[in-house]
């Protein structure tokens, strides 16, 4: 965001299908593997689609097994009890996040300028749920007064400024699949600005339960071939694709003013270059089939970071793994960067981790994060059979090592909201 002041990053933290924690998930991801299973949260076999990417909880004795959440660490059961799960997910990762910033004020004046804006795309869904259940089935009065609070898009948000005492910006967005995005975009810019200098951003939700993947099986938009083998469902640009695969989680990085970081010593993982967006105005669902509405976030992300499409070595794809929405985001990203493009790398990592909703731009921005920190592009999973128009490196099965200067995160929602984000890496 050149001309304003220089945001970077100093802390990321995550909860995936893939498991909790950032490295955990991350060496995972590296290793081909992936976090799509049957559903075991409710019985969802009288649905079209039974397959999701759920976050492996620890539902029974304690365990050492570093990929399982223990939402016990994260809140204790009383008070776990009246929140949805959305600010439990938010606050496991802030807490890796902020863990890894060291940034922990106490005073007044720091507290007062560091801010929160976690985003969800469907917000407190299973809370709303039990409360229509008990209005039905027990009356009115039977009502927690806790209900109204956990339904809440804010309050992962505000959770984590209550845990660290933040009290600057306290912000939440919810703009569907680009929610994620948009938390961390926005963020940047108010620090760009001078609103705060430190940010706690990201996206989180649990959309996993019986409304959320019966609405999204009667739009036809969820994978229903593969339920027999959950692992290959989800399949960004192979031909055999046939819808997303619904996932859970949430993201969070710490955003930070480049002198404030500096002068504290922080360590600094990337900068925040460029951020865009768009709107469609085409449908509420599907995008434009030539992508331009993809394509033009992309574009003001390049303008506002002042850089050439010759800049991006890698794209982490919005990539859903729908028949449309793939071949779109392509002939997007084939008009931007023209002949680049056959000298970059994109993948889907939505292949591995399903499609988190709100909190899906925020886990791709990580993984964008940890490719320049690695000099590695993440494998798109199950891509067999790729299509025919598509000439550029898709990373197949099989994670890349490759030169990563700068990368595009790409993130794309119903109602035609699109936006992408720009990370290089931190030059001095």
């Amino acid at each position: 965001m050149t001309g304003l002041r220089r945001v970077v990053v100093t802390g990321v933290g995550m909860v995936s299908p893939l498991g909790a924690g950032v490295e955990n998930v991350w060496r995972r991801l590296l290793n081909s593997e992936s976090g799509i299973a049957t559903i075991e949260g409710f019985d969802a076999s009288h649905l079209p689609s039974t397959i999701g990417g759920e976050v492996p909880l620890l539902c029974g004795p304690k365990s050492d097994d570093p990929f399982i959440l223990d939402p016990e660490t994260v809140m204790p059961d009383k008070e776990r009890r009246r929140v949805d799960p959305i600010t439990i997910y938010a606050l496991a990762a802030a807490t890796e996040a902020v863990d890894m910033s060291g940034w922990m004020p106490t005073d007044e004046e720091a507290q007062n300028r560091t801010g929160v804006m976690i985003g969800s795309g469907i917000g407190g869904i299973e809370s709303f749920t039990h409360a229509v259940e008990t209005v039905l089935t027990k009356g009115a009065r039977r009502l927690s007064p806790f209900s109204i609070p956990a339904i809440l898009v804010n309050l992962p948000s505000g959770h984590i400024s209550m845990k660290y005492g933040f009290r600057g910006p306290n912000h939440a967005n919810s703009t569907a699949c680009t929610t994620g995005t948009h938390a961390i975009g926005d963020s940047a810019r108010m620090i760009a600005l001078g609103d705060a200098d430190v940010m706690v951003a990201g996206g989180t939700e649990h959309g996993i339960i019986e409304i959320g993947v019966a609405g999204f099986c009667a739009a036809r938009a969820l994978s229903t071939r593969y339920n027999d083998d959950p692992t290959a469902a989800s399949r960004p640009w192979d031909k055999g694709r046939d819808g997303f695969v619904i996932g859970s989680g949430a993201g969070v990085v710490i955003l930070e003013e480049l002198e404030h970081a500096r002068a504290r010593g922080a360590n600094i993982l990337a900068e925040v270059r460029g951020y865009g967006m768009s709107g469609d105005a085409h449908h509420i669902t599907a995008p434009p089939e030539d992508g331009n509405g993809g394509r033009r976030a992309m574009e003001a992300a390049l303008r506002s970071g002042r850089m050439n499409p010759e800049d991006i070595d890698y794209v982490n794809a919005h990539g859903t793994s729908t028949p449309l929405g793939d071949l779109a985001e392509f002939g997007a990203v084939r008009q931007l960067f023209g002949e680049h493009r056959k000298a970059m790398s994109m993948s889907s990592t939505k292949s591995a981790v399903g499609h988190a909703l709100g909190a899906a731009g925020a886990l791709e921005a990580i993984f964008c994060l940890l490719a320049i920190r690695d000099q590695v592009a993440p494998p798109t999973l199950n891509l067999n059979d790729p299509e025919d128009t598509i000439d550029m490196d898709l990373v197949p099965n099989h994670p890349r090592e490759r030169q990563i200067r700068a990368t595009i995160s790409n993130s794309f929602g119903f109602g035609g909201t699109n936006g992408s984000l720009i990370f290089s890496a931190y030059s001095g």
